[in-house]
């Protein structure tokens, strides 16, 4: 069994409620497996509290739990999670932050910076993955069908509407749009909480089809079942139909499950979620999502730390939620945590390098 792990939710983000029912199912499925396991909330304001790993979420509501203890984050070796002057003896982190600085690789850097191993892809791949441009240049270029993504505000699209506008980083389909128009697009940059960084836009695909498949990559790469969600419309599968439905969270939304397939059409899923895993460097367990539309099926995006952390999806393979979250975590704690290196830095260039007057010309 691997070293005493800490589940850490929640975030500033606006991912931050759905986190907080992932991190708390994690909590519960590690607890009533055996495992003793410490519970890290992240308020949306940035402050660490330890919880009782036995919350629920109505206890979330209103902000910080009762009797949470506040913790201290030192991002540098030797570092980690403090309660007052005590370090905690966490082996390695299980993250459940959806979005934001929780799945873009800001908390990844902090943890590297301390060096505590976690799950998800390291830090690097973790911005890979939340830049819906870059992700989508990288599929295209590998040569899998990729649906024509442009920046909005750079050069007009040269592809007609209508399209569907994203926030260039985020996920769960917040903040995205269905428009006619590219000036309706670029009105968005100005009018929406979530294009700060940016938006893209890509073909709106009427009667396309979403197919989704979780992938894991211990012990061995392996792929779930395929799901096809179940719009309300034909527009997009978006954040009320995947959270809010019945007691809410990705597992009470209507979908399909498994998918109804023709064999070489999830045949042709399961090779290009392999693929994807190589080229993102993918780890742990995250989602890939499809589109399905007259005949060809598309790459879309990658969730790399998906909502249940893709629980619901392991029915076949059957495994169980506390199987797939110890191996997640015996994964990362085969590994050394993320090392640096100053080879090269001997002071040459320091003792060579004359006056800083005399390089300001």
């Amino acid at each position: 069994m691997s070293p005493r792990p800490a589940v850490v939710f929640g975030g500033p983000s606006p991912e931050h409620d759905i986190s907080i029912l992932t991190g708390l199912q994690a909590a519960r499925a590690l607890t009533t497996s055996g495992r003793d396991v410490d519970v890290i909330y992240w308020t949306k304001t940035g402050q660490w509290f330890l919880v009782d790993p036995d919350s629920e979420a109505t206890h979330f509501s209103q902000g910080v739990p009762a009797k949470a203890k506040a913790l201290r984050f030192e991002a540098e070796p030797g570092g980690g999670f403090f309660n007052k002057k005590k370090r905690l003896d966490i082996g390695a982190v299980l993250n459940a932050c959806h979005g934001g600085p929780g799945e873009d690789g800001t908390v990844q850097g902090m943890f590297d910076l301390a060096g505590l191993r976690y799950t998800g892809p390291d830090s690097s791949a973790s911005a890979l993955g939340m830049d819906k441009l870059a992700f989508g240049g990288l599929t295209a270029a590998a040569g899998l069908p990729t649906l024509a993504r442009v920046l909005v505000g750079g050069p007009p699209p040269s592809f007609d509407g209508p399209y569907i506008v994203k926030p260039r980083y985020g996920g769960s389909s917040i903040g995205i749009s269905v428009v006619d128009d590219y000036e309706t697009a670029l009105a968005l940059l100005n009018t929406s909480p979530h294009m700060g960084k940016g938006a893209v836009v890509e073909p709106f695909l009427a009667g396309s089809q979403d197919l989704n498949i979780a992938v894991r990559t211990y012990p061995t790469v392996q792929t779930s079942a395929i799901e096809a969600p179940l719009r309300e419309s034909d527009q997009i599968y978006d954040y009320a139909q995947k959270y809010l439905e019945g007691d809410g969270g990705m597992d009470a939304a209507k979908r399909e499950l498994p998918a109804n397939l023709p064999a070489e059409d999830a045949a042709l899923i399961r090779r290009m979620a392999a693929q994807v895993v190589a080229l993102a460097r993918l780890r742990s367990v995250a989602r890939i999502d499809f589109l399905a539309h007259d005949g060809v099926i598309y790459v879309n995006e990658v969730n790399t730390i998906p909502g249940s952390l893709a629980g619901y999806l392991w029915i076949d393979p059957p495994i169980s939620r506390a199987q797939l979250l110890g191996d997640m975590l015996d994964e990362i704690a085969a590994l050394p945590p993320t090392q640096y290196t100053t080879a090269g830095a001997d002071g040459t260039a320091l003792r060579s390098a004359g006056t800083i007057a005399s390089k300001l010309g």
